[in-house]
């Protein structure tokens, strides 16, 4: 809107180059929408143009100069006014003058250290920018345009699974065990739960995803937690020596990597809550953390054969015709069975026909000196208590 003649004389469109073929991400905005951005990763150059077009043909505009900035900003919910800025580059598009035309100016931020992920969670909002301000006397003209920013990660070398036997007292032992401690965003976690004692009715367990945000330090921390997922795994009740099977895929929900300390301001962490519940309405639960990753997308390369490696590969093929007929001549081979070692200790079968093992092996008797860690016990006789998911 203009005031005695005074306003936006000019219209701002940043434009960046191959933007019809860049990726898109979707991003969740603060009011919790959602829109699609365009992607970019770290060290990637971010270039394009300015246009800049008069509202008014045949006006003149005069500016003190203009400029575009390319901004890493973390903002608090609770604390709007201040602006953390981990990253700002400036470019200068135009000295002071004035505009008497439409004028495109192009621009390039060379290899862009972009260190931490796009987030907007319940207290924070973490975004990337880029900002084009037109200097005026009275007021500037000021155009934003928002891009999402991904942080991959290569396959963690050490992974172990995780493996912990918990209980209540002398009525319930159980061993709980995930195949992996680090899972990429689109992974499935497999696992098993042992019931090793069983001395109390239950009823009902269930495994859930919890993604707790920590804003802050010292007194003014927060902390909000969110149940992404919930599975129930089991709805009856167990005996001694029963396992449970676990998998729960996590591509259909919306996670992000695990990010701890992101420049002193937050953290967002991922916990898997097993719930017990007895015929009495008791909870009993127990969280282990477990870290988040994103995986890049795997991109093959065109197969582009010249002459000579189909020509080698024809002889291969006709190598292994020759070989083939041979084999058919010969007698078919006798097929043995595998035998068991003479110090095994169980004569059984060997059993494949589990789809959930892959890795994990039935525990034993629990050894003495073993750890069994203790349960905690939901206030509220089934009700859930915001105090006790710690």
């Amino acid at each position: 809107m203009s005031f005695f003649g005074f306003g936006q004389s000019a219209e701002i469109e940043i434009y960046l180059d191959g933007q019809e073929t860049r990726k898109t991400a979707e991003v969740k905005t603060e009011d919790g929408k959602k829109e699609r951005l365009l992607l970019y990763y770290d060290g990637e150059t971010v270039s394009g143009k300015v246009n800049i077009s008069l509202k008014k043909p045949g006006s003149k505009l005069e500016h003190q100069g203009i400029k575009i900035e390319f901004i890493g900003q973390i903002e608090m919910f609770y604390d709007r006014g201040n602006h953390h800025e981990f990253i700002s580059l400036v470019k200068e598009l135009a000295r002071p003058g004035d505009m008497i035309a439409h004028t495109s100016y192009p621009f390039e931020f060379t290899c862009v250290e972009k260190p931490f992920e796009v987030y907007t969670g319940a207290n924070v909002r973490l975004r990337y920018f880029l900002k084009v301000t037109i200097i005026r006397r009275l007021a500037d003209i000021v155009k934003e345009l928002d891009i999402a920013v991904h942080t991959l990660s290569s396959y963690p070398e050490m992974n172990n699974s995780i493996k912990m036997e918990v209980g209540i007292e002398d009525c319930l032992h159980i061993e709980f065990e995930y195949n992996k401690s680090k899972y990429h965003l689109k992974d499935v976690i497999v696992g098993k739960i042992y019931f090793l004692l069983v001395r109390i009715k239950i009823k009902h367990m269930e495994i859930a995803i919890i993604k707790k945000e920590t804003t802050g330090t010292g007194p003014n921390t927060f902390t909000e937690n969110e149940t992404i997922a919930k599975y129930e795994i089991m709805d009856g009740a167990p005996v001694r020596g029963e396992s449970i099977p676990i998998r729960v895929f996590l591509a259909g929900y919306e996670l992000t990597p695990t990010m701890r300390d992101i420049n002193k301001k937050f953290s967002v962490r991922y916990f898997l809550n097993l719930v017990l519940m007895d015929t009495e309405d008791r909870r009993y639960f127990k969280q282990q953390e477990i870290t988040l990753w994103r995986k890049g997308d795997k991109v093959r390369k065109p197969n582009l054969q010249s002459p000579a490696i189909l020509a080698g590969t024809q002889n291969l093929t006709n190598t292994a015709q020759q070989i083939s007929s041979q084999e058919e001549n010969q007698e078919p081979a006798q097929k043995e069975d595998f035998l068991r070692a003479p110090n095994s200790q169980s004569d059984e079968k060997l059993n494949s026909n589990d789809p959930f093992d892959q890795g994990i092996n039935s525990p034993t008797e629990s050894p003495p000196d073993s750890h069994i860690q203790n349960m905690t016990r939901e206030a509220g006789d089934g009700q859930n208590d915001p105090e006790n998911t710690e």
